[in-house]
């Protein structure tokens, strides 16, 4: 297993988040001082570029068809952009804090967004306009994830987590948690809602069963989480290892996670969406390759000349998108 460089390019600051459109052409890459910039996946060449927010971008989100890219800002608002055009085409006002999460309601017939900026949390249409707003959560939203399917949508804060169902809007699980709450993640099934915490803890919720897990005893705050296509397999940071955990069966409780190990403290980790290749980077510019079913489970490393600060697959598996602290966007190819 190899991973190339297929191309770089340099951003104007910090590449704070990453987006592939869904078939695979593009990649848009948001940088800490607000500009958004489309690239040919293939080429790397500059498609077009965005004026993205004042003060700042936070987030990316593509919409499921492709049509529209949607960001948001330390300006707290929602964009809405045509990336084949270039084009701005419409705004959400969500008040005066940050716009830090936002994601596209997955197999909707009607493209839904869901936006969080503070205690505000809002499902926007395609047009920027607000479809419902939801009561206000107690604290700022920290994390927000889509079940798979879209039939519901998780939200956090501190103090727990809230399930909302997307169509009739009423709180199917209120999840209590007495502490913050940095990110969460659906098993692919969606058996498991799982958040990673700031005390530091991986807390997991079997919904259907009404069962909830604890695993404490990471070095800091959890704040990256993926799950393997399959559901049996959960990567989290929290430490210089990767930690992966079975979730088969009845879960992880009582069994050894695998530990992959870096040098430094892991700063993201990500699975492929179809594959079970698993994508670990650390404070130390390294990125590594892992298969969880191998006996021998290190397939690739390279060394990067800085910290990454957000890595994608592509839709397809064969390409990783990596951004960094210095600004430099990566597109590696990932071959046996």
């Amino acid at each position: 297993m190899q991973l190339t460089k297929h191309w770089a390019t340099q951003l104007d600051d910090y590449a704070i988040d990453l987006a592939w459109s869904p078939d695979g052409q593009t990649l848009a890459a948001a940088s800490a001082a607000g500009a958004i910039t489309l690239f040919s996946s293939e080429t790397g060449q500059r498609l077009h570029e965005l004026a993205g927010h004042d003060d700042g971008t936070n987030v990316l989100a593509y919409a499921p068809n492709g049509t529209l890219l949607a960001s948001g800002g330390q300006d707290g608002k929602v964009k809405f952009w045509d990336p084949a055009a270039g084009q701005h085409v419409a705004t959400a006002a969500l008040g005066q804090a940050w716009v830090e999460h936002l994601a596209w309601r997955p197999d909707a017939a009607t493209p839904t967004l869901a936006a969080a900026a503070g205690r505000k949390f809002v499902f926007l249409g395609a047009d920027g306009q607000v479809r419902h707003a939801f009561r206000d959560a107690q604290k700022t939203i920290s994390a927000m994830e889509w079940a798979p399917g879209g039939g519901a949508v998780a939200v956090a804060c501190f103090g727990g987590v809230t399930v909302w169902d997307a169509d009739d809007f009423f709180a199917q699980k209120e999840l209590p948690y007495g502490n913050g709450i940095q990110t969460l993640c659906w098993s692919p099934d969606g058996r498991w809602l799982v958040s990673g915490n700031q005390d530091p803890s991986m807390h997991l919720w079997l919904l259907r069963e009404d069962q909830e897990f604890h695993m404490s005893g990471y070095e800091g705050k959890v704040k990256h989480l993926s799950f393997e296509r399959s559901s049996r397999w959960l990567a989290t940071s929290g430490g210089r290892d990767a930690s992966v955990w079975d979730c088969s069966g009845a879960g992880p409780e009582g069994r050894e996670p695998q530990m992959y190990p870096h040098d430094a403290a892991v700063c993201t980790v990500a699975f492929q969406h179809a594959g079970n290749l698993l994508a670990t980077a650390s404070q130390d510019g390294v990125l590594m390759l892992w298969s969880p079913d191998r006996a021998q489970p290190l397939r690739a490393t390279v060394r990067m000349p800085t910290p990454a600060t957000k890595i994608v697959w592509s839709p397809d598996d064969r390409r990783l998108a990596v951004g960094s602290e210095k600004g430099v966007v990566y597109i590696l190819n990932c071959e046996e």
